[in-house]
């Protein structure tokens, strides 16, 4: 983020106001409608004009707006005066709905046991959340041990949980195939061209063997027994909070459920470290940095792993009878380390794919194609660097 736009992060959510990008009358009476319908109080006695709208940075996925009650009125009740107003981007499948709706209870979940923001009402292609006066951290902000070892706690309590959906870890699979299959479709259009992306770019993701090694991953995996737990999924600086005004205290909160699911703690944990080394507020094309020095040192890594050993064994003592299921895992640091290197490359080619797709689906602006070949190249070079037979070795 620019040195000016840092000046304000302060009071804002996931990224900056996009105080350029101006509220439609449409966008602003449907606003104005939802949150009359499920807040009521105060959000009924103003008009269209009176109510503050405001598009906010962050998203990749979904449309952001921050929506608040004008200074001249407060609230009658309970009612809370400002929100979050989230739009899902356009969805294209039946399975798109599913994940939708599943994410949606998910969500209504974690904010009951206070794991997330609270949830005000749910519509037909979004929902309204608790608007958190905070910033998202910087990815420079994650090597601070402090707010890693926040993280790590965060990610321990959201491991412990047990939610009512399949403990299968097929999620992560099923969505890799299927963003292989739409994503190949696309880049076998040989005419295929996107405004502002380099046809060079183009070029070299057609050249991908994503199949092959989609193939290759699925198979090192089943030769080892990676624990199972219900993981987020995508804990990277922009789905990370700083919620407390004294940025001594550090207080971080986890946000953005949408791919939560049962999954294996190595990604979980893999993606992270891999987040570590991209940037998201860059305000210019392509709209994000790779720095691959940034990747955490073992020393990091540990002090990471550790932390969140330390946070699972809290919560087993302090929630042993309050509902709360503790996936059993192998407190094994070299165990652990082992599979975040085979992760690793997961998380590369999960969101290259991703990307992909993103990238032909979406209006939202992000370098999607650019961002596909920087997390392939990454895999590549980290599987030159992997000595599989030892880690299996260790692993048996």
């Amino acid at each position: 983020m620019a040195a000016q736009e840092g000046k304000e992060v302060g009071a804002i959510i996931k990224g900056i106001y996009r105080d350029a990008i101006q509220i439609t009358g449409k966008m602003r009476d449907r606003a104005y409608r939802l949150c009359g319908e499920f807040l009521r109080g105060a959000w009924q006695r103003i008009t269209p004009q009176e109510l503050v709208v405001r598009p906010i940075t962050g998203g990749l996925t979904n449309h952001l707006y921050y929506c608040g009650l004008p200074e001249n009125h407060t609230p009658h009740g309970d009612e809370p005066s400002e929100v979050l107003l989230r739009v899902y981007g356009r969805m294209h499948s039946e399975h798109d709905l599913q994940a939708i709706l599943t994410e949606s209870v998910i969500f209504t979940l974690l904010s009951e046991r206070e794991l997330g923001p609270k949830l005000y009402g749910v519509f037909p292609g979004g929902r309204l959340e608790q608007y958190i006066p905070a910033r998202s951290l910087f990815t420079s902000e994650l090597t601070d041990p402090d707010i890693s070892q926040k993280i790590a706690i965060q990610l321990a309590k959201l491991h412990s949980i047990e939610v009512p959906i399949s403990k299968e870890p097929t999620w992560l699979w099923s969505s890799m195939d299927r963003w292989l299959k739409s994503g190949q479709e696309f880049l076998h259009e040989k005419t295929q061209t996107i405004p502002g992306v380099d046809k060079s770019v183009m070029e070299k993701l057609q050249k991908m063997n994503y199949e092959g090694e989609l193939q290759f991953l699925k198979d090192v995996i089943k030769k080892m027994s990676p624990d199972v737990v219900f993981a987020h999924n995508d804990v990277q600086e922009g789905n990370l909070l700083l919620t407390s005004s004294d940025s001594s205290k550090k207080n971080v909160t986890m946000i953005d459920f949408e791919y939560c699911s049962y999954n294996y703690r190595g990604f979980d944990i893999a993606n992270h470290f891999c987040e570590w080394m991209y940037e998201y507020k860059l305000p210019v094309y392509p709209f994000f940095t790779a720095t691959t020095l940034r990747y955490p040192s073992q020393e990091q890594q540990l002090h990471f792993i550790r932390s969140y050993f330390g946070a699972l064994d809290s919560v087993v003592k302090i929630n042993n009878n309050s509902g709360f299921t503790l996936t059993k895992v192998n407190e094994n640091e070299t165990k652990l380390l082992n599979e975040v290197l085979v992760f690793k490359l997961v998380s590369h080619l999960f969101w290259s794919l991703w990307s992909i797709v993103q990238g032909h689906i979406t209006s939202i602006p992000f370098g999607y194609m650019d961002y596909a070949l920087v997390r392939m190249n990454d895999y590549y070079a980290d599987k030159d660097k992997l000595d599989l037979k030892f880690i299996l070795k260790e692993e048996n």
